[in-house]
Parts: C-alpha cells; structure tokens; sequence
C-alpha cells in the first residue's frame, strides 16, 4: 500500500535496490535506511534486508523478504507497523567454525534462508 504522503515512485525489484533508500513501516513511519539486500540473484531468491536504525533507538535490523510489502524506486515498504519493526531481529554474522553433522542437513526453510543472509553479512556469501 504506497503512503498518501510519499512519492516513492514506481514499483521496483530489490535487483535495483540500492543502500539509503528509505524504509517505512506499514502504518508510514520512517524506520531507517536500506543498508544492504539478501538475496541470491543467480537464482533469484530474495531473502530480505538489513536496514540502519540509527535514526531511532536499536541500530541495524534483519527484516525478512515476508515482511516487505513492495519495493520502490525511491524506497520500501513493510507489511509491519513500526511498533512491530521494534521486534525486528538485530543481524548477526556467523560463527568462525561451523560444524557439519548430517543431522543438520534437512534444516527448516528459515534456517537455510537465516545461514544465507548470515553468510552475506559476514562476507562469505
């Protein structure tokens, strides 16, 4: 739903998402700025955003591709109000050793997808 007050411009695709493109919340309130986006473009699979805070309280947020209603030219929007974006998780880079145990090898879609954005995060990916 684009903003009554905003001119974000014509809908986008997160391939040409840039860093400092303004997010808002659902209920239109300025959340940050994009910092960088998740995804796999060879395969096409989008898997979120990290967005800078430092506007408000909490610095760098993790906001999963389910939670973005649409990408614009001129920035983004979630399906979230900004009280719920205060519960958005702080991004994490991965662990320096990680250890392989075939039981981990049919993780959950979430836990591919999080391992993914990490590994992006902390320059691995």
């Amino acid at each position: 739903m684009l903003p009554r007050v905003l001119d974000l411009g014509a809908p986008s695709s997160y391939l040409a998402l840039q860093p400092g493109a303004p997010v808002y919340s659902s209920d239109e309130q300025e959340l940050g700025l994009v910092e960088h986006v998740l995804a796999e473009p060879e395969v096409d699979i989008f898997d979120g955003i990290v967005i800078d805070r430092s506007r408000l309280p909490g610095g760098r947020r993790f906001v999963d591709a389910p939670d973005v209603a649409e990408i614009f030219e001129r920035g983004v929007m979630l399906k979230i109000s900004a009280a719920e974006a205060q519960e958005l998780p702080t991004p994490e880079p991965n662990p320096a050793a990680m250890k392989a145990d075939p039981a981990d090898a049919d993780g959950s879609d979430l836990e591919r997808k999080l391992r993914r954005a990490w590994d992006k995060l902390s320059g691995r990916g």
